[in-house]
């Protein structure tokens, strides 16, 4: 065991500090984009459509890094789990960002847990923001 740690010391190094930029990243953005969330967001049977025009250049390029950046938090996540940093915080907003089908149910159920809505809206208050009222099951 001791040889493979040694063999692989600069990935395990290289691994560790790219979880740490993660982590600091993820605690300074989620305030942010929590707070750019609607205040009604929550309230629809269905995903409200979005505000800007679909199958444009610009939206091509958005939805692909926004897909990009989710699949790269999600993995980030997973390495996480082993290694230090918010593995689990990181998951969750790494599948929040990549767009699949059930999302918006998926993010429902998560904001149905209390202590998951509190955390959201005391982020949100700090922001001066409306808070959140519990998603209703469907």
């Amino acid at each position: 065991m001791r040889n493979l740690l040694e063999e692989h010391i600069n990935l395990l190094t290289s691994m560790t500090i790219f979880s740490v930029i993660i982590f600091f990243v993820v605690l300074i953005i989620t305030p942010f984009i929590v707070a750019a969330i609607p205040d009604n967001y929550f309230e629809q049977k269905k995903r409200p459509k979005p505000f800007y025009k679909p199958l444009s250049l610009n939206w091509l390029i958005k939805k692909l890094l926004k897909n990009i950046l989710g699949i790269t938090l999600l993995l980030s996540g997973i390495a996480m789990l082993i290694l230090p940093g918010q593995g689990i915080l990181t998951l969750i907003i790494g599948l929040l960002l990549i767009d699949y089908p059930g999302k918006y149910q998926l993010e429902k159920k998560i904001l149905s847990y209390p202590i998951i809505l509190r955390s959201i809206n005391w982020l949100r208050r700090k922001r001066r923001k409306n808070l959140f009222k519990p998603p209703t099951s469907n």
